[in-house]
């Protein structure tokens, strides 16, 4: 082991040896690689482009839109806090949380039981097709492009049909994606995705969605922080209205979304 002595102004220092300076580096190294591997994947993953299909559902916001409900950016902004801090944005992140949980401590009779939970607790049937659908494709695509045993590990735990919240979270504890940033890129995509269907169907322009997207922030991070301190038996919403809105929107006679 080498101990590098440097002189300066009049001033003797001792440096890090050179094997512990390099093992440092390294580390260093590995930990930013670590985290440019998981921004990635999150990035991937989330994106408008990943094919789950994600542009063809509103969550009922399409029926909003006809009753009136939502109108414009104001409007919409409120309808998709409500949702997201009262509704089925928030038990999707109470329901992702604990599903990383128990796929990072190996636990499978909890994932099983998350799973299982996440498939019954939707209100209607098109938030059911909405939710299970997205969730069969995101375990194909990222099982085809992005596979990790945690994945078949899910297939062995639970054999029915799988939620997007449970797929996307056991996709990221598989690949050690720590489940605080995973949950904050999960609720930006799927707020981002809400956006979309409105500014397509008030119509809005793509800067007042980007205002509503703005808005939105705070509401987001304080969902994610309540769903990591809420307890799986807890989890329950208060937007009654929106899930009326999928409910009438099966019946809907002109439509563009599949929910």
């Amino acid at each position: 082991m080498t101990t590098i002595i440097i002189m300066s102004m009049g001033r003797v220092t001792t440096a890090m040896p050179m094997s512990a300076a390099t093992s440092m580096t390294a580390t260093m190294a590995k930990a930013l690689q670590t985290e440019s591997f998981a921004l990635y994947r999150l990035m991937a993953w989330l994106s408008p482009a990943y094919p789950v299909g994600a542009f063809s559902y509103s969550s009922g916001i399409e029926w909003a839109v006809e009753a009136g409900d939502i109108k414009d950016a104001a409007s919409l902004r409120q309808w998709l806090a409500a949702m997201l801090c009262e509704g089925s944005g928030f038990c999707d992140a109470v329901l992702f949380v604990h599903a990383h949980r128990a796929t990072a401590a190996g636990d499978d009779a909890a994932l099983r039981a998350v799973a299982e939970l996440a498939a019954a607790l939707v209100p209607s049937k098109e938030r059911f097709l909405e939710t299970t659908a997205q969730g069969r494709a995101f375990l194909d695509a990222t099982k085809a492009a992005w596979p990790c045993p945690a994945l078949a590990r899910l297939e062995d735990a639970w054999q029915g049909v799988v939620a997007l919240p449970v797929a996307v979270a056991v996709a990221c504890a598989g690949h050690e994606i720590a489940c605080e940033a995973a949950l904050s890129a999960f609720l930006h995509a799927l707020t981002a995705n809400w956006i979309s269907a409105g500014v397509r169907l008030i119509p809005l322009g793509q800067t007042d969605g980007q205002r509503v997207l703005a808005a939105l922030e705070a509401a987001v991070t304080d969902t994610a922080a309540r769903a990591l301190a809420t307890p799986l038996g807890e989890i329950g919403s208060a937007a009654f209205r929106a899930d009326l809105a999928s409910m009438r929107h099966e019946t809907q006679y002109t439509r563009l979304f599949r929910s």
